[in-house]
């Protein structure tokens, strides 16, 4: 017996129907979504090597033993059909009940009720979360969140887990004194201001930089290997892209996307916090920008400076001052270079061949600063300064210190003869010049007899 044509036609049309509605519900309920954060879970994307409970590679659980049942305890907040995307979690020390912070990028008209779950011995836990959405967002539909998760009770199984770190308090010391977090580094190509930024940062008493990578060149890379290797740098790979569409721009009418600038903020917070009880000071500035003292030679010596002056435990605003990379001018007859003749051949600023500032523009005076806090004194930070400290911020005076930031110029159309001249970089030459020339020479950029 024959089938009756329109019925079969009907039942392909009921099929077809069908097959959309799922696609419909599926992507809407976020299950879609969750899928493909599975997925790329399964093949362990840069952005959450730090984040399962796979291994641990932070220093206070240095040899740390086997599966992620032996530790302490592990977090999720859950995030099953919503849009969050989990970056870290730490344990919250500083407020008057025990929390864990988790730091997040979550999409800013989505209203959830967030659940925690805990792994603690074996158990599952449970707790409500509440979200603190950073006001810092630059208008993007994605911003940084706070997913705050009280220490719990209850049980849920069958989850997956964030490590929470920050499991012991620390007050003193501490295994760095000053940590610079650079982030995002993406397409880097820019070898020799690296290396020399990654050297004055030494002489100044810099002993830990942190860069959140997302992509760079083959010659960057070689210099990022090199300092890993010599103990100075931790590279964090940096991939927010595989969830949100970040944008290259700080605001939506300078790039398209949902997310500031390739997730800054959020790899700011998670470098404030990763390194909260190991460091003493944390500076958060770019890899053009470098923090100097006027009257002494090194953050060593500068802080000291700072506490007695403002207050301890404060958030350290610098002034930002620009020395445009367009303009080369050679400095005053009294004052003398050193050779530089080898690092023409490197990619790259010379920040050496950039000693004029641009004068600064009283409307941008205060917004383009860069800060060194006490991390232990920060609940949340944003691109210049804090969102929310325990004792507030002060501006340095500039003739203690200032932000030298060589770039791009601000002001393009300013004449040649309006710059002003600022040598304090050459008084590190003495020891920044053969410094440079040691890294480039065994990384390869020169060779071994070259003239400098």
């Amino acid at each position: 017996m024959g089938h009756n044509p329109k019925i079969k036609q009907f039942m392909w049309i009921i099929y077809v129907i069908t097959i959309i509605y799922l696609i419909y519900y599926t992507y809407n309920t976020g299950l879609f979504y969750h899928w493909r954060l599975w997925k790329y879970n399964r093949t362990v994307p840069p952005i959450l090597d730090e984040l399962h409970m796979t291994h641990n590679s932070s220093p206070e659980h240095a040899g740390s033993q086997g599966p992620y049942t032996q530790r302490p305890y592990a977090f999720l907040a859950a995030v099953k059909g919503t849009k969050t995307v989990l970056i870290s979690a730490y344990l919250e020390h500083r407020t008057d009940k025990k929390e864990v912070c988790a730091i997040a990028v979550v999409l800013r008209s989505e209203k959830v009720a967030y659940r925690c779950v805990f792994r603690c011995q074996e158990k599952q836990l449970l707790s409500n979360g509440v979200a603190d959405i950073y006001t810092h967002h630059f208008g993007f539909a994605y911003g940084t969140a706070n997913i705050m998760c009280p220490l719990p009770s209850g049980y849920d199984p069958n989850q997956e887990f964030l490590e929470v770190k920050n499991q012991q308090e620390k007050t003193e010391s501490f295994p760095y004194n000053f940590t610079v977090c650079i982030s995002t580094m993406f397409d880097f190509t820019n070898v020799l201001q690296l290396v020399q930024s990654l050297e004055m940062l030494q002489l100044l008493g810099v002993n830990r930089v942190v860069v959140y990578k997302t992509s760079c060149s083959p010659e960057t890379q070689r210099i990022l290997d090199y300092y890993t290797q010599k103990g100075l740098l931790e590279v964090i790979p940096w991939s927010l892209s595989r969830y949100v569409n970040v944008s290259r721009g700080w605001l939506p009418e300078h790039g398209p996307g949902e997310l500031h600038y390739f997730g800054q903020i959020p790899a700011l917070n998670d470098c404030l916090y990763r390194y909260m009880y190991q460091s003493r000071y944390v500076a958060l500035h770019d890899i053009d920008e470098l923090i100097l003292p006027q009257k002494v030679i090194s953050w060593v010596e500068l802080l000291p400076l700072l506490e007695n002056q403002y207050g301890a435990n404060k958030c350290y605003m610098f002034e930002n001052n620009v020395f445009p990379i367009n303009v080369m001018l050679a400095p005053p007859a009294s004052q003398s270079l050193p050779p530089q003749t080898d690092w023409k051949n490197v990619t790259g600023v010379n920040i050496l061949a950039h000693l004029y500032q641009e004068p600064i523009i009283e409307e941008t005076h205060y917004s383009n600063f860069k800060i060194i806090v006490n991390p232990r004194a920060v609940f949340a930070t944003t691109v210049h300064g804090v969102l929310k400290s325990q004792h507030g911020c002060s501006w340095i005076d500039r003739n203690i210190a200032r932000m030298y930031h060589t770039r791009f110029p601000r002001q393009p159309n300013l004449a040649k003869d309006k710059l002003i001249y600022d040598g304090r970089l050459l008084s590190y030459s003495a020891h920044f010049t053969p410094a440079v020339n040691k890294v480039l020479r065994e990384t390869g950029f020169l060779p071994e007899h070259s003239t400098q």
